[in-house]
């Protein structure tokens, strides 16, 4: 249930309200507006006296959450949520449209820091990169790992890019949350409910990207662990769904983006590289990504990707990710946004 309270309530009220929300056996979400304060209250409501809450000071109303998932619901926070990543806290969400660009995975120093250079000139907030790399194959290339990611940090010294990176169990949160600004959940462990727990209770921002086969509810009752294991700052991707056609990767569902706008205000990201897995079709879906309004894009770019270890085929170069760039803020403009 969600408790309302009234515009100018105090900040002894609204602690009055969570002792008693606590008192209850219910755990408390407390979503500070511009206006007013709610209270998400979480958990087994039957033996709640919904008067003893509603009658206490400054409490306007209370009202039932319909949605399965509770906090990530526009039901509890209508407003947009913006999370500020990176050392210059730049913001994803809101009115703002974060790019994010990197090769698929790191695989040297030089490569790493070439492709860094690139993106931050091109105006990107932040870096991707995998340091521990999930592959279908026990035979492929698993990723530099622990060296991965101090090339990461090391980049991120060089152009103040936030830096995003996956993890891929359990056993490695704590070290790629030592290194990374955004800890990233790749779409084979998106039901991967410790490892959403124990990066719910990293302290750092997570981006969360849709299974390879899952619904939006599934998708955002998995945002809800992180949120539920203490961490707000859940960030979306969408990187597209299996499907029976085979001239692209993935099938890249668009209509997800508003459609997501309308039941949570969680920002939302489109990975294009995924969901096409083909670089020709990347930009094009760039674009109608930013046209669809989401809240920004998470692409692989590569300055050699005839020879990348992992994913080179859906790697655009950084010449054509600076001049996409330009195309992309135009689009912004057009629906309001700004990069």
């Amino acid at each position: 249930m969600i408790v309302v309270m009234k515009p100018g309530a105090s900040k002894d009220q609204i602690q009055h309200v969570i002792d008693l929300v606590r008192e209850y056996g219910l755990k408390e979400h407390p979503i500070y507006g511009t206006d007013r304060t709610v209270i998400a209250a979480i958990g087994d409501k039957r033996m709640v006296d919904k008067g003893a809450i509603e009658n206490a000071p400054m409490v306007d109303r209370i009202m039932p959450i319909l949605a399965p998932y509770k906090m990530a619901s526009t039901e509890v926070q209508q407003e947009r949520s913006q999370i500020k990543v990176g050392p210059k806290k730049f913001p994803i969400g809101g009115k703002k449209v974060g790019i994010i660009a990197g090769p698929c995975a790191v695989e040297s120093e030089d490569q790493i820091f070439r492709i860094a250079d690139a993106v931050s000139e091109a105006g990107c907030i932040g870096l991707r990169g995998g340091a521990y790399k999930p592959r279908t194959s026990p035979y492929s290339f698993q990723g530099m790992q622990e060296e991965g990611l101090k090339l990461l940090a090391e980049a991120r010294k060089r152009t103040d890019l936030a830096i995003f990176t996956e993890v891929v169990s359990v056993d490695t949160v704590d070290i790629v949350a030592e290194y990374a600004d955004v800890l990233q959940i790749g779409a084979r462990n998106m039901q991967h409910y410790a490892l959403l727990e124990a990066v719910g209770k990293s302290g750092k921002p997570v981006l969360l990207k849709r299974g390879l086969s899952s619904q939006l509810d599934e998708w955002l009752l998995a945002a809800e662990y992180i949120i539920n294991a203490g961490n707000k700052e859940v960030i979306l991707c969408e990187r597209g769904i299996r499907a029976y056609e085979n001239y692209v990767r993935n099938t890249l569902p668009l209509a997800a983006v508003p459609e997501l706008h309308q039941r949570t205000h969680l920002p939302v990201l489109v990975d294009p590289s995924h969901g096409t897995g083909h670089a020709h079709l990347v930009p094009p879906m760039c674009r109608a990504a930013i046209a669809a309004e989401a809240d920004g894009l998470i692409i692989e770019v590569h300055n050699d990707p005839e020879h990348a270890l992992s994913d080179g085929a859906q790697s655009i170069r950084p010449e054509v990710l600076t001049e996409l760039m330009g195309s992309l803020k135009k689009i912004a403009k057009a629906v309001n946004r700004e990069m």
